[in-house]
């Protein structure tokens, strides 16, 4: 198990290279030079000629790229932003710290909501336990993001009155956009654990255990539950990556000074350095969970450990 979490750790390095890779040959192509962009118009092009050279922008690409990187993991230089003149990693870690618990919060609820209900739809199937989490599943699949988050706006700001509608201040700000980004991961989790878990509970070794009498309880949890597992650590994984690359609408939505809200504006102001950077957090954060998802495959199921040694 340690040799195939060092080998995981060893290959992000380079996956997490060659998307910074793309990134950086994408955004070197688009017109403009950071002299032009942070200087401004009312400087002479000799002035802007100097700064682009002290800044390495008229050296070759790989050798650009290669100062980018060292600069990057030595200095934590990521970049001066074009439109507020500081380093792009100040500007996008604060706004990281916000996604990431905006989407940690997320997974958290839609795994406490998805995941039971799931497993007693399993349990009780073609029952009203079954039927009613099934339609609703299907429903808040169906409904995207930016719709339930309005529709909540609506409720719960402009009738009732009951909750804050933009900013972070407070427990209740984190209330609505928390919910909105959480019940479509909520019914993907409700659906995949109710299709594992019924899968796993035909299988001859829970009739088996049921036969040797065994509580109930003991055979869902400890035999049909354990080999489902892996399926569902599957959907709640992809689901916390999806968060946090997708919460760019419910911040929008909500007003939340996360990395969704810098991302448009630094698109809309071409503010190249902030781009790169909010794509190199993003891919890091992308692999550890599938790093993490991958480590507790073994934990769950001693059996991938031996097929991984």
């Amino acid at each position: 198990m340690y040799k195939f979490i060092i080998k995981r750790i060893l290959f992000l390095i380079p996956t997490i290279i060659g998307v910074t890779f793309i990134i950086y040959a994408v955004m070197n192509i688009t017109p403009g030079d950071p002299g032009r962009a942070i200087l401004g118009t009312g400087v002479s092009q000799a002035d802007i000629d100097a700064y682009n050279h002290a800044l390495g922008y008229d050296l070759p690409f790989l050798q650009k790229f290669g100062l980018y990187i060292k600069r990057m993991v030595i200095d934590q230089d990521f970049g001066i932003s074009y439109v507020t003149k500081q380093n792009a990693f100040h500007e996008i870690w604060p706004r990281f710290l916000v996604t990431l618990k905006l989407s940690f919060l997320g997974v958290f609820l839609s795994a406490i909501i998805g995941i039971p209900l799931g497993i007693q739809a399993a349990v009780k199937q073609y029952k009203l336990a079954d039927t009613i989490p099934s339609l609703l599943a299907f429903l808040l699949a169906a409904v995207p993001t930016f719709v339930l988050g309005l529709a909540m706006l609506f409720l719960f700001c402009d009738r009732l009155n009951w909750l804050p509608s933009y900013g972070i201040d407070t427990f209740k700000h984190y209330i609505m956009p928390a919910l909105a980004i959480s019940l479509p991961p909520a019914a993907q989790n409700f659906r995949f654990t109710k299709s594992s878990m019924l899968e796993a509970i035909r299988q001859d070794y829970v009739r088996t255990a049921r036969a040797k009498g065994l509580r109930e309880s003991a055979v869902l949890f400890g035999q049909a539950l354990k080999n489902a597992a892996p399926t569902i650590l599957t959907v709640v994984g992809q689901s916390f990556g999806s968060l946090v690359t997708g919460t760019i609408v419910t911040e929008t939505i909500f007003n939340i000074p996360g990395l969704g809200m810098l991302t448009m504006s630094s698109i809309n102001q071409r503010d190249v350095f902030v781009i790169q950077g909010v794509v190199l957090f993003v891919t890091v954060i992308y692999v550890l969970v599938n790093l993490a998802v991958d480590i507790l495959y073994g934990l769950v199921d001693p059996r991938l450990q031996l097929g991984r040694q």
